[in-house]
């Protein structure tokens, strides 16, 4: 099977099959696995609820350093991108991340959240790099007719480590009769190893070109300010969701094969996703009409609540739905903004840093907010997954 179009992605190199080695499928799906190992098993970590701790204050802490830092550092990750090259780049990001999960590990014991919060600072470095390596390699990589394609099929590989990492902690933890509440060491050290792995694959990534260092002042870029801040606003209470992967499938649907002209696949992108956004965050408003500050919503448990736990978890999983839908759109914007991977890389480090701001802000607020997510009325039982959607999703075994 040949992918059209994908002849020009590796001009310097006779094309012989879509699978080959330096072909944009095999290297996007490479930066995919990385993504896998380390940012998705983070998600998986951080979806935990409290990064598997009974008190959410140190992953609270830890989170808002992570995020303020990615988004000083996430305008400088496609210079250092281009200095170093995708390997280094990805590798040095991706090593962050095993020290931040091995940060829960030594919290585990001293609990001590000095650690965890240092770790998030250094995280917050090491995420600019890797995302704009990412960003760099899974818009300019692929052909102008086989973004879509390429951007679902990462989005794919990289939430899959977020549902697969969401079960390390529920099979590890399911029959534990003492401390269930908090995970055990080995759910902390299976982490870590994923996201060695990450590491290692990080340095089978190819090298573009030699670049040179260049200033972006696109307006049309600027213009992407807002959906930025907004992307990653929610991931305080929505993490591992499978439904990421479908969404993805289907808005690379849209913007690759939809239509002949690009221009109209992109506007019927962007109008597919402003009316479920619409729909899904009505939704939301809805459900959040049920409960306020001084009558806090349940937490649901699936084997006990029935019929009750229907509804949260359908809005859940359309949550999950539009996050992919939404950020497959704006990187595919992104990507039709340039064609080299240098420039590329500048324009996914300044999203990714405007969305870290964004999402700084937002682990502060659920802060502020944590007294929302007791148990009240259903009560609890062993082996359970917790819904909450003022708290955010929690995978528990006890």
């Amino acid at each position: 099977m040949r992918f059209q179009g994908e002849e020009e992605a590796a001009a310097k190199v006779p094309v012989t099959s879509p699978f080959r080695y330096n072909s944009p499928l095999v290297q996007v799906s490479l930066i995919g696995l990385v993504c896998f190992c380390c940012p998705g098993m983070f998600n998986a970590l951080t979806g935990m609820g409290g990064g598997g701790q009974v008190n959410p204050d140190a992953a609270n802490n830890a989170n808002t350093a992570l995020y303020t830092t990615f988004s000083i550092f996430g305008v400088l990750g496609g210079g250092v991108y281009n200095i170093f090259g995708p390997k280094v780049t990805l590798a040095m990001g991706c090593s962050t991340y095993v020290l931040y999960a091995g940060s829960f590990l030594y919290y585990n014991h001293q609990q001590d959240q000095t650690f965890a919060i240092f770790a998030g600072v250094l995280l917050g470095m090491g995420a600019s790099f890797l995302w704009a390596g990412q960003g760099a390699i899974m818009t300019s990589y692929p052909t102008a007719t086989r973004k879509g394609t390429y951007i679902s099929l990462f989005w794919i590989i990289f939430n899959l480590g977020g549902v697969i990492g969401g079960l390390i902690p529920f099979i590890l933890n399911y029959h534990r009769q003492e401390k269930a509440e908090t995970v055990n060491d080995m759910t902390y050290i299976v982490f870590m190893c994923f996201m060695s792995a990450g590491t290692l694959i990080s340095l089978t990534i190819l090298s573009p070109d030699r670049v040179i260092l260049k200033l972006f002042c696109n307006r049309k870029l600027r213009l992407i300010i807002p959906a930025a801040w907004a992307s990653n606003f929610f991931y305080s209470y929505q993490f591992d969701n499978g439904a990421q992967m479908i969404g993805s499938v289907g808005i690379g649907y849209i913007l690759d094969f939809s239509f002949k002209s690009r221009r109209t696949r992109g506007l019927v992108g962007v109008g597919i996703v402003a009316v479920l956004g619409t729909v899904i965050w009505a939704g939301g408003l809805a459900n959040q009409l049920n409960y306020s500050f001084d009558k806090p919503p349940n937490r649901l448990d699936f084997k006990r609540c029935g019929s009750d736990f229907a509804g949260p978890f359908v809005l859940y999983f359309s949550y999950g739905l539009l996050d992919a839908m939404f950020q497959c759109l704006v990187y595919w914007v992104i990507g039709a903004l340039a064609d080299t991977s240098e420039t590329l890389s500048r324009y996914a480090g300044f999203y990714k840093g405007v969305q870290s701001a964004g999402a700084a802000v937002a682990w502060q607020v659920g802060k502020k907010k944590d007294s929302l997510a007791q148990p009240a009325d259903c009560e609890l039982g062993a082996d359970h997954f917790e819904l909450s959607i003022a708290g955010g999703p929690h995978l528990q075994g006890s």
